[in-house]
């Protein structure tokens, strides 16, 4: 009985720390799923305590969902690019010229999600822009951390760009795609592509609610939107570290900025500042954060966060100069609003097209929810309309 008392207090604290902004729209049914999924996380708890299995596993079947049913207007196929997994999902619809395609890697924070969490997104895109999407697989952490989720989205890549032909795809028209740490890792893998003479260029990239660096946790929207689900300021950061390290010590460190030095703080802030930061994205309240003391150990604990190909924000003028035309998504309501401003501008200054397109009712998560049976958020079907409008017309 008292641990049943426990559970339920942990629960009641867990949903009054949620924050629903007035400005989101169908906040009913937002804070329907955020009641799903913190009872998902308690049983998660409970089952990793009694060691039925663990709280990664349950979060991990529950983040995969329901396999939806296969689309009429679209024949998928399941492959392997080398040692990889993918996913194809090519449109039955006649085509006289090789199709354009569009190589897309789930969200999920690097540790959930998967080929069956994203299919219902990779259907509508087949079928409503006529491309060919690959959806890959990549290996997750902690079991497999960092670089391994990037070295698999790149070795399919890098596989698909060798064998267009053998799927019909026009060389000229390969987009690179992905929400959250898919938008990371799309970020990663457009970089390092960027300079390769030897494959097809891509044509573009789509990020949509991209993570792109892990610098600063006190941006404005990592202040304003803390509290806001389906990702709260402490969850990007234990993301962050499980795909690192693969535990999440000195996540109260990082997130005030102990893990930086002063000498870094200032190479990078042409980069990553609040400053930067356009005034209108302030007016719900932002407050300077002067970083704690600079600690040498945890620097070089997590030095491999400074990394391009784990914080594309950071690579050098010279990659982000040859990079293709870019979609960047936002949501206002969104920790990681601020990480796709920086790459906004920092894409623009370096003379990148740029489309930008902002939810200004939209939370994380928001697009993968466009479709989700009773609990759909038609701002979500419209980010993902703009994609598929941006893919038809390049």
């Amino acid at each position: 009985m008292h641990s049943c008392g426990a559970i339920i207090r942990t629960i009641q604290t867990e949903y009054a720390n949620c924050s629903i902004p007035p400005g989101v729209n169908n906040p009913g049914k937002l804070r329907l799923i955020v009641a799903v999924l913190i009872v998902t996380s308690t049983l998660g708890r409970i089952f990793e305590k009694i060691e039925l299995c663990s709280s990664l596993a349950i979060k991990r079947l529950v983040f995969s969902g329901r396999r939806p049913a296969p689309a009429p207007g679209v024949r998928q196929e399941e492959a392997r690019f080398g040692r990889v997994p993918v996913r194809l999902y090519r449109p039955r619809g006649p085509s006289t010229h090789p199709r354009p395609a569009v190589l897309l890697f789930h969200g999920g924070g690097w540790i959930c999600c998967s080929l069956d969490s994203h299919e219902r997104i990779c259907q509508y895109i087949a079928e409503e822009s006529g491309a060919l999407v690959v959806s890959v697989g990549y290996r997750l952490a902690p079991e497999h951390k960092y670089p391994a989720a990037y070295e698999d989205c790149l070795s399919a890549s890098q596989h698909f760009l060798q064998h267009l032909q053998h799927y019909g795809v026009d060389p000229a028209r390969v987009t690179v795609c992905g929400d959250s740490a898919g938008g990371n890792l799309a970020a990663a893998v457009s970089q390092t592509l960027a300079g390769r003479s030897d494959l097809p260029r891509l044509r573009a990239q789509i990020l949509i609610y991209p993570g792109l660096q892990a610098l600063d946790f006190n941006l404005p929207s990592y202040q304003q939107n803390r509290g806001v689900p389906l990702l709260f300021r402490e969850r990007a950061v234990y993301y962050s570290l499980q795909y690192v390290q693969g535990d999440t010590s000195n996540l109260e460190e990082i997130l005030e900025g102990c893990h930086i030095s002063p000498d870094m703080r200032l190479q990078y802030q042409k980069w990553v500042s609040p400053d930067i930061i356009p005034e209108e994205f302030k007016v719900r309240g932002y407050k300077p954060h002067k970083p704690s003391e600079f600690k040498p150990g945890l620097f070089e604990k997590v030095k491999r966060l400074r990394e391009p190909t784990l914080c594309p924000l950071l690579a050098e003028d010279t990659i982000i100069q040859q990079l293709p035309e870019s979609f960047i998504l936002t949501c206002e309501y969104d920790v990681l609003r601020d990480d796709g401003l920086l790459y906004k501008k920092r894409l623009e200054d370096n003379g990148v097209p740029v489309t930008w397109y902002h939810l200004e009712d939209g939370f994380h998560g928001i697009v993968n929810l466009f479709d989700y049976c009773g609990l759909s958020f038609p701002s979500g079907k419209r980010g993902l309309d703009r994609v598929v409008e941006f893919i038809k017309g390049l």
